[in-house]
């Protein structure tokens, strides 16, 4: 009795240490086939994956993800182990069938949802001889900005051969006119005229360039609104006086915003001054001010026709102009809005526009308020009235956007 007890015991035991040694063998099987896998990488691969400073894919023979670096995923190239993209696997099949090396450009879905794109330069290539390494660069941006810089030339070229060919023209009139003193002074003011054109659109190219390379928050100032409304408005006392358009400028506000004040000016000068080239004569423009919610919003109303909403959505776009005939028969570049545009954007604020035909327009630029403000520096701007239809459009305008 005894003996078949033990006999017992001893078989549980033996069972029991054949139960865990089983265990303990798959559990070494399954690291050895990791470590197997681990090895079949390159020497070094690893490592150099970790700092290639691109995102990056490894696929197996079945094009499987082994390795994934957060890039790929944040790109939209992997999803769980999967590739998400058949551009992306036409290319591990090709590595795969020709054993070269593959480059390509590609225009991918960010994502599941959405309109979204991104545009990549992919490499693809043997590593080790099981697996295919996919090397992405993110070329969204630079893409972006060469189509833009090739418009902007394409643009620039079309704009300045106008101006150039007219004078051209104008200067062989007047050779060949010489005896004839009224053509000679019909001709000699056109050219004046043009040559007026051509320098203001020059400036317009230097501005934009100026722009792209400004950095506000390393360079710039606490600046007065107030100084910039009255800088920008005396510089267009001239073209105003032209039309016989008198400027009417609001109360003014004690408020500063952090930027340069040249370019503050400018992107202000152009609004009033584009106020003024679509007015009729005899008319008025409203420039106003009004601080909200650390917000200063500066309005330049107009009494002018108006525009459709299918214009005022391209309306900043470079040398888009509403009437194209117009504009080179009021001196217009096309540009100045962009200024504008550029000038809010780098001042961390937007430019907005009310507007309905036959009711005339209204421009808000909105940049943020200086939190600290040092009073006693505050230049005091005398209160000047406001007209009633400018403040009505001003305030209207300003709570459609909030």
């Amino acid at each position: 009795m005894l003996i078949g007890v033990i006999a017992g015991l001893v078989g549980l035991a033996l069972g029991t240490f054949g139960v865990l040694a089983f265990r303990v063998s798959e559990k070494q099987r399954q690291l050895a086939d990791v470590d197997e896998d681990e090895l079949a990488l390159p020497k070094g691969a690893a490592e150099v994956l970790a700092v290639v400073g691109r995102a990056f894919v490894v696929v197996d023979a079945i094009d499987g993800v082994v390795r994934a670096s957060p890039a790929a995923y944040a790109y939209g190239l992997v999803r769980g182990h999967t590739v998400v993209h058949k551009e992306l696997l036409d290319m591990t099949a090709g590595v795969r069938r020709d054993g070269v090396i593959l480059e390509k450009k590609l225009e991918l879905p960010r994502g599941p949802l959405g309109q979204g794109t991104i545009i990549v330069q992919v490499r693809a290539a043997m590593l080790g001889e099981e697996y295919i390494l996919l090397l992405a660069d993110d070329r969204t941006e630079i893409t972006r900005t060469e189509e833009i810089r090739n418009d902007f030339v394409a643009n620039v070229s079309h704009e300045l051969k106008t101006p150039v060919g007219a004078i051209s023209l104008l200067a062989e009139a007047l050779e060949s006119s010489a005896d004839d003193e009224q053509a000679v002074r019909r001709f000699a003011k056109r050219m004046h005229k043009e040559s007026g054109r051509l320098a203001a659109l020059v400036q317009d190219i230097i501005e934009l360039s100026r722009l792209q390379g400004a950095n506000v928050s390393q360079g710039g100032s606490a600046v007065d609104i107030n100084a910039v409304i009255a800088e920008a408005v005396d510089r267009s006392q001239l073209p105003a006086e032209s039309k016989k358009i008198k400027i009417v400028v609001g109360e003014h506000a004690d408020a500063r915003v952090y930027g340069d004040r040249d370019l503050l000016v400018t992107a202000l000068r152009n609004l009033i001054d584009n106020a003024i080239r679509y007015s009729p004569e005899n008319t008025k423009v409203g420039v106003g001010v009004r601080v909200k919610d650390g917000l200063i919003a500066v309005s330049v109303t107009d009494q002018g026709e108006g525009m459709t909403p299918e214009d005022q959505e391209r309306v900043f776009e470079r040398f888009y102009r509403v009437d194209a005939a117009r504009s080179r028969h009021t001196g217009g570049t096309g540009l100045g809005l962009s200024i504008v545009k550029h000038v809010a954007s780098n001042h961390g604020g937007e430019v907005t526009l009310w507007s309905r035909p036959g009711q005339g327009s209204t421009f808000t630029l909105r940049l943020p308020e200086m939190e600290s403000q040092d009073e006693a520096d505050t230049p005091v701007v005398k209160d000047r009235a406001v007209p009633e239809r400018v403040t009505e459009r001003g305030v209207h305008e300003q709570g459609a956007s909030a």
